[in-house]
């Protein structure tokens, strides 16, 4: 999952993300309200943490703006306000829970992942023929067994499975899923495509990850792939 993280306090950002990071999330983080509206717009997170005391964009600003654009993505604020008053007006405009600071990173995680399974979203659970993936609970099974996978294991198939019916370029795989810079010299993304297919037991005729020549990996590719191409081996 995609999470925005927007808090002014570098501390408690770097704090949140690696949190989050360790539960598998991308997290993006903003030190001001505006770097929180540019970040949404850039690319729509799952879900949006907002503290409310941000510099020239204030939270209740940001949140304000955020369900101009969408209502069914969820919102969490966080705030050291400790009037009712306050908690209250950010509920009626629409953020989805608050939560007062000081706070438990695992009470933060619970209702975070509370958040997400209200979402009215299909994208929750990804399917593709007998594989499942549920992005909340953060399981995969195939054919109804339980697979179990490493954090980066599973964000490379979850963003597989988003983009699936088309080819993946290594470099897009390399900045989603590693955050690194595409033109790095490393193989880490074919690595990890063979940890996946072995795990998957993924070698059949017609494997579930598809390697394109030229183009990188994909799920779900409906055009002819090249027989040597997809031999299951590091490309």
């Amino acid at each position: 999952m995609r999470f925005l993280v927007a808090d002014d306090d570098p501390a408690l950002g770097m704090f949140l993300t690696r949190g989050l990071e360790a539960d598998g999330h991308i997290v993006t983080l903003a030190n001001d309200g505006q770097a929180a509206v540019e970040a949404f717009l850039e690319e729509t997170p799952d879900l949006s943490i907002l503290d409310l005391n941000l510099p020239y964009k204030d939270g209740t600003e940001v949140l304000r703006f955020l369900r101009s654009l969408t209502q069914d993505l969820p919102i969490l604020i966080l705030t050291g306000r400790k009037e009712v008053e306050a908690r209250v007006r950010c509920l009626d405009m629409g953020a989805d829970d608050c939560m007062l600071k000081p706070f438990s990173l695992s009470e933060l995680r619970a209702r975070c992942r509370a958040l997400l399974r209200r979402r009215r979203d299909t994208n929750l659970v990804l399917r593709q023929d007998n594989l499942e993936l549920n992005r909340v609970e953060r399981t995969v099974n195939r054919e109804g067994v339980s697979i179990s996978l490493t954090n980066k294991e599973f964000a490379l198939l979850e963003y597989l499975l988003l983009n699936r019916g088309r080819a993946v370029s290594r470099s897009s795989l390399l900045e989603t899923v590693w955050n690194m810079n595409a033109a790095s010299s490393t193989n880490v993304v074919d690595v990890y495509v063979n940890y996946l297919r072995r795990k998957l037991a993924d070698y059949g005729e017609y494997p579930l990850i598809q390697t394109v020549r030229g183009e990188g990996y994909a799920i779900g590719l409906r055009r002819p792939i090249a027989r040597e191409a997809v031999s299951g081996g590091t490309s």
